[in-house]
């Protein structure tokens, strides 16, 4: 404890002792002074000392320390009114004060922080809930009040019945939260075990004495400033010891898990605070003991608390209805992210499988093709008649273009290792633009850049990246070569991307989900094996990026691609490192 936290307690001790003091010594006026100022004095330093403690705590935490504080600081206002009345005005407190609605609520707040329980977890959901279940509680005790006290105060005056029934609710109440905080104590351990431990400890010592108190009024024996103070003081300054070794302890402990038993049990109480409406209805009306204009004020005040505590419910259910509805969505979209999961789970799957089978029959194939092109390239020297010879370039043709498909089937395996370094995209992209086929330079396919500016790079592998966007340049000029169109290459930087978009004007693509899938293509037989895209997906995955098609409403297709940048340190430090010869000379490509 801070040297300033021992001197406050000390202050408090102090005080305690001027009580006792006070209440052994002093007489009369001087008294009951000594007596009202010290009390008010210890609860004012009881608030201040909670008060730091919602500032340092968080979450529910901070709401029971700040309902506990507010508690305490009603406990306050209502000493000060007495000190109004006795040291001020001196005279004693009137029979009929309106101002005990203060202290029968001063034990709301903490009622309903100890319905709180900060040392479980629980959900937003549950927070507000609770929350409306509190603030039927909150009207019933106050409707509680209203029936039992206001009718002897201003309707029908009687300061007899008044006191009597003004010491039987508080003693409710007091029983109310001392149950309460026996409960908590009982479930909770460490930090919050010795917080409800204090609280249970001051409380119980204060309903005692108010107890012993009632008693001494009634036999007419007690006054301010009496012997029945002492104790009474100490229960107030055990509030300060509380602030202060709760804001001692360092860290508080996690909060464990909570059940639902709590919320259905508040949510129990809080409908049976509704249902006993109609019972104190039915009391106040069948009760003939009690004057006409009280009966009749009862059924008023009953008869508007249904109407309260029915808003208060329809709002409950209605916010129910609402936390239903969501949960269906939710659970729709858990149930649709599923279904991707898996498909994508399969996907993966044949893909694994795939590329292990094409790896080892694409290498058993490669060396075979090459031996046939090259005897079929020799049989072309020699001298063949013009029906053989165009045999000849029809057989090394379809060779050719099978081992274009093997190299694609290696590429998809990924058998080829990437080596990576700093690439500027916007002189890529130049360089795809440049190398499309000659066959599709015509005047009505346009290509048109819109290269953003000060691009960060993106580490990766030049030649496989060129891939990607060569693939994607042919397949758009290819899906425009029947109409013509325009064909749109775009970059700029996003989110710590660069992001590359192919649009063209071509008829689009049917199913756009399916075009990275192996074997899917659009194209007719034998002009496409439908393995580019995948093998692109691959590359970009690899990457650590994303690709992406979908069809443009104006028409056409747009592919995106997503790389992630590389900031200026890593690009310096990848440049400086030694790579491999032949991905150099690409990146310089």
């Amino acid at each position: 404890m801070s040297r300033g936290a021992k001197l406050w307690l000390s202050s408090v001790i102090a005080l305690v002792c001027l009580q006792t003091l006070a209440s052994t010594t002093l007489h009369g006026y001087s008294q009951v002074v000594a007596s009202d100022l010290t009390q008010l004095v210890l609860l004012l330093s009881g608030t201040l000392a909670l008060l730091p403690l919602i500032k340092k705590s968080y979450g529910r935490s901070r709401i029971f320390w700040v309902l506990m504080s507010l508690g305490t600081g009603f406990w306050c206002f209502y000493q000060g009114l007495w000190c109004y009345f006795e040291v001020v005005l001196r005279k004693e407190v009137p029979n009929l004060f309106a101002g005990d609605i203060v202290l029968f609520v001063h034990l709301v707040p903490m009622i309903a922080a100890m319905a709180v329980q900060p040392h479980l977890q629980q959900d937003e959901r549950h927070t507000r809930l609770g929350s409306l279940d509190f603030i039927m509680l909150l009207i019933w005790w106050l409707y509680l009040y209203v029936i039992a006290l206001l009718p002897w105060q201003h309707v029908n005056p009687d300061p007899n019945i008044y006191q009597h029934n003004l010491n039987v609710i508080y003693s409710v109440e007091k029983a109310v939260l001392l149950a309460g905080l026996c409960a908590l104590w009982v479930r909770s351990s460490g930090f919050w075990k010795q917080v409800y431990a204090n609280w249970l400890g001051c409380m119980l010592l204060y309903s005692l004495i108010s107890y012993l108190a009632n008693w001494a009024i009634e036999q007419k024996i007690y006054f301010t400033g009496s012997v029945y103070d002492v104790p009474l003081a100490v229960s107030m300054a055990w509030v300060t010891w509380i602030g202060l070794q709760a804001s001692r302890a360092t860290a508080e402990e996690k909060p464990k898990p909570g059940s639902n038993g709590h919320g259905v049990w508040v949510a129990r109480l809080g409908m049976l605070a509704v249902l006993s409406l109609p019972l104190f209805a039915a009391w106040a009306l069948l009760d003939r003991s009690t004057p006409e204009s009280v009966r009749t004020f009862r059924l008023e005040v009953s008869l508007c608390a249904m109407l309260a505590l029915g808003g208060m419910v329809f709002l409950k259910q209605h916010m129910l209805d609402l936390e239903l509805l969501s949960l269906v969505k939710s659970s729709q979209e858990a149930f649709e992210n599923l279904k991707r999961l898996q498909v994508q789970v399969v996907q993966s799957e044949k893909l694994a499988s795939l590329g292990q089978l094409v790896g080892g029959a694409a290498h058993e194939l490669n060396n075979p093709l090459t031996a046939m092109i090259g005897y079929t390239e020799l049989l072309g020297l020699t001298t063949l008649s013009t029906e053989q010879k165009s045999l000849v370039q029809k057989m090394e043709q379809q060779l050719r273009r099978t081992r274009t498909l093997v190299s694609s089937l290696l590429s998809f395996a990924k058998q080829v290792p990437a080596e990576k370094s700093p690439i500027d995209v916007n002189a890529l992209l130049q360089t795809a633009v440049r190398l499309r086929p000659p066959q599709h330079h015509g005047g009505f396919i346009q290509i048109q850049t819109d290269l953003g500016t000060n691009l960060p790079r993106v580490l990766g592998d030049s030649n496989q990246l060129l891939q990607v966007c060569l693939h994607i340049t042919n397949n758009a000029v290819h899906a425009m070569s029947e109409k013509g169109g325009v064909l749109n290459v775009r970059t700029r930087s996003e989110n710590e991307c660069v992001v590359i978009e192919f649009t063209d004007q071509g008829a689009g693509i049917d199913k756009p989900e399916r075009v990275f899938d192996p074997f899917y293509t659009t194209r007719p037989v034998g002009q496409g094996a439908g393995l580019g895209l995948s093998v692109c997906y691959g590359i970009i995955q690899e990457h650590k990026g994303r690709i992406a098609c979908q069809n443009r409403p104006e028409g056409g297709a747009m592919f995106r691609i997503e790389l992630p940048a590389l900031s200026d340190g890593a690009a310096r430090e990848s440049e400086a490192m030694p790579s491999h010869p032949e991905a150099k000379a690409a990146a310089s490509n």
